[in-house]
C-alpha cells in the first residue's frame, strides 16, 4: 500500500511544480469487492455456499464420491467453529435413490415372472430357461418345443429329439423375428425427440431395443439347445394331459368361442363402441409434459422489491429459513442471496435462492409443499416460487424462466408493458391450479443521467467515447493494473468514493482528456440530470419483454394453460404492436406430442408393411393391427384410474404397448396357417379350436409376465426413478390386460369370418370339403 501511495502520477510531472503522488489525490486501502453482491447462510446461520458443476459427460456419482473424499481431507484443516455441510444438494443422491428403486423393481419383477412361470410348470416345466430379458421369445419357443416333444412321444415311431426340437423352433422362428421387428419399429419415434424429452427417453429406447434384440438372438440360438438338453429329461414329459389350471383355461376358452362364434357381429359392435368410448374419454384427460420428479429436495426462489438492501434481504432470508425448519420434513436449508454480474444467472441482492433438503416423515410431497407455501406466505412483501433443483433447471432450459409456465409479454413502451403485465397477473389469479404467480419486478427508480453534448465535445476537442469511458471509470470503477505478491495477485481498482458517486457536483468535475492535451471537467461537455428509470430492462429476440410466471399444483398443466389463455384473451386487451407468447413445459409438451404422433403414424405404416411381407396378405395384416385399438381400450382405463393425465411418458407407454400387443396376434394367426399348411388341418372349427387352444398358454404367459413384471413400478410410483416409468407401466399393464383378453376372442372371430378367401389363396388344399367341416 505504501508503494502505491508514493507512486507518481505521470501527467503531473513538470519543472514548475513537484510531482503529485497517488496518496495526494486518492485514498488507498486494501479491501474486498467494491460492492458486495451477495451473501449466504446454512440453516439460518452465516455460511458460504460453494456450487460445483460437472463437465458434460462426467459421471455424477463417481465425481461426487471424489469430491466427498476431498472434503473429508479439507475438514481436518478448517479453523475451529467452521463446519462443512456436504448434503445441501447433491444430484447424486437423487440418481442413487432412483437406481436403487429401479433395481428393487427389477428384482421384484423377476420374482413375479418366476412365480408366473412356476404356476404353469405343470405343463411347461423347465421354463426357468425363459426367466430374464429373453422371457417372451423364450416362452413361445420353449412352449412349442415342449408341446411337440410330448406329441412326438405318442407316435408309433417317434422322431429323433433333435429333429423335433429343430422343427419346433423353426415353426415359430419367423413369427418371433417379425414380432421383434414390430417392437423395434414402434420405438423409432423416440429417436426423433429433441430437447429434454429426447435426453430422457432415448436411453430408454436404446436399452429396450438392445434387450429385445438380445432376447431374439438367445431365443434363436441358446434356447433351442437348452430345450434339447433339459426338456426330454423332465418327468412331466411323461404326462399326456394338461395340468389342472391349463385344462380349465382351455375349456373356458373353447366355451367362450362356441358361444360367441354365432354372435360375431354383436361382439364386434360392442368392441367398436368400447373403443370409441375410450377414444372419446381420452380427449377429456389432462395433459402435462413430464411426470413430476421426486428429487427429495426443494428449491425456493424469493424476491423482494427492487432496491432492497443486502442486509434487509439477509434478514428476510433468515426468517424464511427458520420458518421452513419448522416443517417436520425439512432437515437443512442453504440460502444464496444475490449473484454477481458475471454469473450466468446474475440477480440482484433483493433475490434469494434457498435449497431445502427433505427427509421422509410419512406425508405426501404435495402436503409438504403446501405447508411450506403457507409458512412463507406470512412474510410480507416477497414473491415466492417453489420447485425442485433439477426441475427448475429443466424449466430454465425450456423457457429461460424457472417456472412451469412462462407468459412473455413483448412491446416497446415499458409503462404500458408494466400495466398490461399487472392486468395479466390479475386475470390469472382466479384460474384454479395456478400457484407461485409473479411477474418480473420492474420499477422506476431514482437515477442520474449523463447526457453528452456533442457540440460542446467538438468545441473542446473531446472524443465522445473518451467521455463515456471516464464516466464509467469514475462511477463503476475499473481494474487498471495488478499487483503480484508471491503467489497472490491483487487487482488495483480505481473509482470515485461512495460520497462523490452520489454527488452531481463531484461527478461534474471528473477530469476528461482532450485531444489538445489539456483537461476539462465532465460537466463542461455533458449534462448531469436527476431522473428516473426502470430498475431493469430485459430483451428477447431484440424486443423488450416482461415475463409473468407461475407453477401448477393439483391440476394438469395443459388444461391450466388453456384456461389461462382463454381468460387472458377475454380480460386483457393489448395495443397494436404488443403480443404474448406462452413458453415452458406447455410448449414442449405440445411440440413433443405432435412429433410423436406424426412419427407413430409412420411406424404403424412400417408395421403394416412388415405384416404384409410376413403373411403376404393385406387382410391378415389388418387383423394383426386390430390389436392396437384393443390395447388402447385398457390403456385408457388404466390412465383414468391413475389420475387421468397424459404425459410424454404416457405416449411412450402407448408406443411400447403397440409392439407388445401385436406380438400375440402374429403368433395366433401364424399358428392357424401352420396347422393348415403343414399338419393337414382344414379351414374349419376343429382347426380354429385347436389352434386357439395351442396358443392359449404362450399368449397368456407372455402377457402375464410382461404385465405383472411391471407391478413393482406401479407400486409407490412417486418414488425417485419410478415417477418417469410409472405412467409407462400403467399404460402397458392395463393395455395388455384388455388386448390379451380381447385378442383371445376377437382374433379367432375375425379369422373365422374374414379369412376364407385369403386362406383359399394361400393354402388352397385347406378348403377341400370334408365331413368334419364346421358351420
Amino acid at each position: 500500500l505504501d508503494d502505491l501511495a508514493d507512486s507518481v502520477i505521470p501527467k503531473t510531472l513538470s519543472h514548475e511544480a513537484p510531482a503529485i503522488t497517488l496518496s495526494q489525490v486518492a485514498e488507498i486501502r486494501l479491501g474486498g469487492p467494491l460492492a458486495k453482491r451477495g451473501d449466504a447462510s446454512v440453516s439460518g446461520k452465516p455460511g458460504v455456499v460453494l456450487s460445483i458443476q460437472k463437465q458434460p459427460g462426467a459421471d455424477t456419482i463417481s465425481l461426487s464420491d471424489l469430491i466427498n473424499k476431498e472434503l473429508a481431507s479439507i475438514r481436518t484443516t478448517l479453523p475451529k467453529g467452521i463446519t462443512v455441510h456436504d448434503d445441501l444438494f447433491r444430484q447424486s443422491v437423487f440418481i442413487e435413490n432412483a437406481i436403487i428403486n429401479i433395481q428393487h423393481a427389477l428384482r421384484d419383477g423377476a420374482i413375479i415372472v418366476a412365480i408366473i412361470l412356476l404356476v404353469f410348470t405343470m405343463t411347461l416345466g423347465g421354463l426357468a430357461v425363459a426367466i430374464g430379458e429373453l422371457v417372451d421369445d423364450a416362452i413361445v419357443d420353449v412352449e412349442n418345443v415342449y408341446r411337440r416333444l410330448r406329441e412326438n412321444r405318442t407316435l408309433a415311431n417317434p422322431r429323433p429329439t433333435l429333429k423335433v426340437v429343430f422343427d419346433a423352433s423353426a415353426e415359430v422362428r419367423n413369427s418371433i423375428v417379425f414380432a421383434t421387428i414390430i417392437i423395434v419399429l414402434v420405438f423409432l419415434p423416440l429417436f426423433a425427440l429433441s430437447g429434454i424429452e429426447g435426453q430422457i427417453f432415448k436411453p430408454l429406447g436404446i436399452a429396450y431395443i438392445v434387450s429385445i434384440l438380445a432376447s431374439l438372438l438367445v431365443s434363436l440360438t441358446l434356447t433351442p439347445v437348452l430345450c434339447s438338453v433339459l426338456l426330454p429329461r423332465m418327468k412331466q414329459m411323461q404326462a399326456h394331459k394338461d395340468g389342472w389350471l391349463v385344462s380349465r383355461l382351455k375349456n373356458w376358452e373353447a366355451s367362450v368361442l362356441q358361444c360367441l362364434l354365432p354372435r360375431t357381429t354383436p361382439v364386434l359392435c360392442v368392441v367398436v363402441v368400447a373403443f370409441l368410448l375410450a377414444a372419446g374419454a381420452s380427449t377429456f384427460f389432462g395433459k402435462e409434459f413430464l411426470p413430476e420428479f421426486n428429487e427429495g429436495s426443494v428449491t425456493i426462489s424469493m424476491v423482494s422489491a427492487p432496491g432492497t438492501s443486502l442486509e434487509e434481504s439477509n434478514r428476510i432470508g433468515v426468517i424464511a429459513e427458520k420458518l421452513m425448519l419448522q416443517v417436520p420434513e425439512v432437515s437443512k436449508t442453504g440460502r444464496r442471496t444475490g449473484r454477481a454480474e458475471l454469473d450466468e444467472h446474475a440477480m440482484g441482492v433483493n433475490a434469494s435462492e434457498i435449497e431445502v433438503e427433505l427427509h421422509d416423515k410419512g406425508r405426501e410431497r404435495a402436503e409438504i409443499l403446501h405447508d411450506i407455501r403457507n409458512k412463507l406466505a406470512t412474510i410480507p412483501g416477497v414473491v415466492i416460487n417453489i420447485g425442485q433443483p433439477i426441475s427448475h433447471r429443466i424449466d430454465h432450459m425450456l423457457s429461460g424462466v424457472r417456472a412451469q409456465i412462462a407468459i412473455k409479454l413483448f412491446g416497446e413502451d415499458l409503462e404500458i408493458m408494466r400495466q398490461k403485465a399487472e392486468d395479466i397477473e390479475a386475470a390469472m389469479q382466479g384460474v384454479p391450479g395456478v400457484v407461485d404467480l409473479q411477474s418480473e419486478t420492474q420499477f422506476m427508480i431514482p437515477q442520474l443521467h449523463i447526457r453528452l453534448d456533442r457540440e460542446q465535445a467538438k468545441k473542446h476537442a473531446v472524443m465522445v467515447g473518451d467521455v463515456a469511458e471516464y464516466a464509467e471509470l469514475a462511477l463503476q470503477g475499473k481494474s487498471v493494473t495488478q499487483i503480484v505478491d508471491g503467489r497472490k495477485i491483487y487487482d488495483v481498482v480505481m473509482r470515485l468514493d461512495d460520497q462523490s458517486r452520489e454527488n452531481r457536483e463531484a461527478i461534474g468535475v471528473i477530469p476528461v482528456d482532450t485531444l489538445r492535451g489539456n483537461l476539462v471537467p465532465l460537466g463542461l461537455v455533458a449534462d448531469i440530470l436527476p431522473a428516473s428509470g426502470p430498475n431493469v430492462i430485459n430483451r428477447e429476440n431484440v424486443s423488450r419483454r416482461i415475463v409473468i410466471q407461475a407453477n401448477v399444483a393439483e391440476r394438469d398443466l395443459v388444461s391450466t394453460v388453456e384456461e389461462i389463455q382463454k381468460t387472458i384473451a377475454d380480460k386483457v386487451q393489448l395495443p397494436v404492436g404488443y403480443f404474448i407468447t406462452y413458453g415452458g413445459q406447455f410448449e414442449s409438451q405440445r411440440s413433443a406430442s405432435v412429433v410423436i404422433g406424426f412419427l407413430s403414424l409412420l411406424s404403424f405404416a412400417g408395421i403394416f408393411i412388415a405384416m404384409f411381407i410376413h403373411f403376404n396378405s393385406v387382410n391378415l395384416a389388418i387383423q394383426v393391427m386390430v390389436s392396437v385399438p384393443l390395447a388402447f381400450i385398457g390403456a385408457v382405463v388404466g390412465v383414468y384410474l391413475s389420475g387421468g393425465v397424459f404425459s410424454i411418458a404416457t405416449l411412450i407407454g402407448f408406443i411400447t404397448l403397440t409392439g407388445i400387443a401385436a406380438r400375440n396376434g402374429i403368433m395366433m394367426l401364424s399358428h392357424y396357417l401352420h396347422l393348415m399348411k403343414y399338419e393337414g388341418e382344414k379351414f374349419d372349427l376343429t382347426m380354429l379350436m385347436r389352434g386357439t387352444n395351442e396358443r392359449l398358454v404362450p399368449v397368456l404367459m407372455t402377457a402375464l409376465t410382461a404385465a405383472l413384471a411391471l407391478v413393482p413400478l406401479m407400486l409407490a410410483g412417486n418414488e425417485p426413478g419410478k415417477e418417469i416409468l410409472y405412467p409407462v407401466a400403467v399404460v402397458i399393464f392395463s393395455g395388455l390386460f384388455s388386448s390379451t383378453l380381447l385378442n383371445l376372442i376377437i382374433t379367432p372371430l375375425l379369422f373365422w369370418h374374414f379369412s376364407r378367401n385369403t386362406v383359399a389363396r394361400l393354402i388352397p388344399e385347406s378348403l377341400k370339403p370334408t365331413p368334419l367341416l364346421g358351420v
